[in-house]
């Protein structure tokens, strides 16, 4: 893309040194200034410390199966129309490699308010059609009516005001463009009660404390696993548990505490999943009609959505 093309896309003069803008790298809302210095915290110290390929194939799988491509050629087919792409919060950028990977053809953005996103520019810049900007996805430079395709990966609801970023970034889709977007899912009282209550507390901890209780939640998480029991469990839905079978780990995860675990991630991978859901100030969870009454208000058109225990995928059209 030649530099004019480039400039053409956004509303104000964007300066690229190398494949990086810096447009925004502060935030005046307090919320989401702790937020993003937590995601800073989590991306930097992951990069420095430990391999995230691992964890990194698993989030790809788990893309494809969560937006309904099921096979990277299911998504290749869906990407090879559009030409213009963006990967909102897209921390230390491997999906919007892999997006630029799969769509030669195409630009593609990666956004980030956080740290996070020199660590990306910096991994990704032999990547010729692959661009990086630190910038609030709520308030993005592009054109109205510009973008082919929008990712906005369990990011959305890290924004200050999660309804109006989505209403933000609709506004960007061309005329046959898609917005695909990730939010956290309510989960039974007990888990919600503790979240709340522990999200609120953890803001008092330093970087360093944060990070140790971390690693004691994965390694309630680990232990609880290496138990290996299974049990059934009644209905209760007062408290919005659902019966069922359980692993003992899975029914302590969802129904009381975020204890995550993942046997083939690295110890610093598995902390860093308990540590970006307790730090950060802006983590809102939403019902499945909370999250669709969004795309209903805007008069958009669902053209996929998808619930699960975690979180409620939707990909949407004008």
């Amino acid at each position: 893309m030649t530099t004019k093309q480039l400039e053409d896309l956004f509303t104000v003069p964007i300066l690229f040194k190398d494949n990086l803008a810096i447009i925004n790298d502060s935030s005046s809302f307090q919320n989401q200034a702790q937020t993003n210095d937590s995601f800073s915290e989590k991306w930097v110290k992951l990069d420095n410390e430990s391999s995230t390929e691992a964890s990194e194939d698993f989030q790809k799988k788990w893309v494809l199966e969560l937006y309904g491509f099921k096979t990277i050629d299911g998504l290749k087919d869906f990407l090879k129309d559009k030409k213009i792409i963006i990967d909102a919060g897209c921390g230390i950028g491997y999906k919007s490699a892999w997006l630029a990977e799969l769509a030669p053809h195409a630009i593609v953005f990666g956004i980030d308010y956080s740290e996070a996103i020199l660590v990306a520019a910096n991994r990704y810049k032999p990547i010729s059609n692959l661009y990086f900007f630190r910038a609030d996805i709520a308030n993005l430079p592009f054109k109205p009516s510009t973008l082919d395709f929008i990712l906005c990966d369990q990011v959305i609801h890290h924004t200050e005001n999660p309804r109006k970023t989505y209403e933000h970034l609709s506004s960007l889709l061309s005329g046959d463009g898609k917005f695909a977007c990730y939010v956290y899912a309510k989960k039974a009282l007990p888990r919600e009660l503790v979240d709340t209550y522990f999200r609120t507390a953890t803001h008092k901890f330093t970087h360093e404390q944060m990070w140790q209780f971390s690693d004691q939640l994965t390694e309630l998480g680990k232990t609880l696993t290496d138990l290996n029991v299974k049990f059934n469990c009644p209905d209760i839905p007062a408290l919005g548990i659902k019966g069922g079978e359980y692993d003992i780990q899975r029914f302590i995860y969802w129904n009381f505490l975020k204890c995550f675990y993942h046997p083939q991630w690295t110890k610093k991978e598995n902390d860093s999943c308990n540590f970006d859901w307790y730090s950060p100030s802006n983590a809102e969870r939403y019902s499945a009609d909370e999250y669709k009454v969004w795309a209903n208000e805007l008069n958009l058109k669902i053209d996929f959505f998808r619930s699960e225990e975690a979180g409620h995928t939707s990909i949407v059209s004008k």
